[in-house]
């Protein structure tokens, strides 16, 4: 497992990560979370939630099961923390 840092480098190049990174074994709302996390790592719940389309609960409902698959990674505490994507 190879956990890819979306942040930009020291050449001010981001990792790439396409649609083809994400394992196939995720829903569609599970697709559109990490898609939102891919473009802003600093996202919140309540945003996510406006952005998919579903509510609150079921976001985190659907971050723990992301957690879970080692598909996505919280860094830090809530305040203050971002969101990494962690490559299989």
């Amino acid at each position: 497992m190879v956990i890819i840092n979306i942040y930009p480098k020291a050449n001010g190049m981001a990792a790439k990560i396409t649609p083809r990174d994400i394992p196939e074994k995720v829903t569609e709302n599970q697709r559109k979370i990490i898609g939102a996390i891919i473009k802003n790592s600093n996202i919140i719940i309540t945003e996510l939630g406006q952005l998919v389309g579903i509510s609150e609960r079921k976001i985190k409902g659907n971050i723990s099961k992301l957690k879970v698959k080692e598909i996505i990674r919280r860094i830090a505490p809530d305040k203050g923390g971002h969101w990494k994507i962690i490559k299989e």
